[in-house]
């Protein structure tokens, strides 16, 4: 028997899952960048009430359900099926080699799918003297750790030594590139909000 007391929850028979509408509901209304007053506004309903639904304090009628999924855009069949297996965890075969700037630069996608991420988590590895292109402008910021050796960051026209250890950090609306400096490899972890590296 499924344990569903003190949750807002429906049992699907024909699955047996207990499917916890409150905590579902939160989900979709966070990926769709909406606070609780907003969906509330949008669905004709309180705040109150939309903060006791996702807390499980409450339980929907079904008419009232329908009110709120519409303003995601869903159908109820959708909200009640099974959501897939999400994946959290990604080792080195998950990784696709997102640019080809020759043999001294390559930059690694370390999490597939980022175009639907909010977030581009790369490594960037330089063999000594390597140089990436120069990134154009866009909108975003971008953070770097530099895991090992030492490179030269280059934001406009100013020059800026990074060495292991250390990290940087720049809103993206410059020109940008990086350039080992050091003796060996080095490699960057480089996380880039929006996506920009694209496979």
């Amino acid at each position: 028997m499924l344990d569903c007391e003190n949750t807002t929850c429906l049992l699907l028979l024909n699955s047996g899952v207990c499917l916890k509408i409150g905590e579902r509901l939160k989900r979709l209304r966070m990926a769709n960048s909406l606070t609780q007053e907003e969906l509330a506004s949008r669905a004709d309903l309180t705040k109150g009430f939309i903060s006791q639904l996702e807390n499980d304090a409450t339980s929907p009628s079904i008419a009232t359900l329908k009110d709120i999924i519409d303003v995601f855009g869903i159908s109820m069949q959708e909200f009640f099926s099974e959501e897939p297996d999400q994946e959290f965890v990604f080792g080195k075969e998950a990784r696709v080699q997102a640019t080809d700037d020759g043999d001294s630069v390559k930059v690694e996608l370390l999490v597939p799918g980022a175009q639907n991420r909010d977030m581009d988590p790369v490594l960037v590895t330089l063999e000594s003297g390597g140089e990436m292109d120069e990134q154009p402008i866009h909108e975003g910021e971008e953070f770097g750790y530099v895991i090992s050796g030492k490179v030269q960051l280059r934001l406009d026209d100013k020059l800026y030594a990074v060495e292991k250890g250390e990290c940087f950090y720049f809103t993206s609306d410059r020109p940008h590139t990086v350039k080992n400096i050091g003796k060996g490899a080095a490699q960057i972890l480089w996380v880039v909000t929006p996506p920009t590296f694209y496979y």
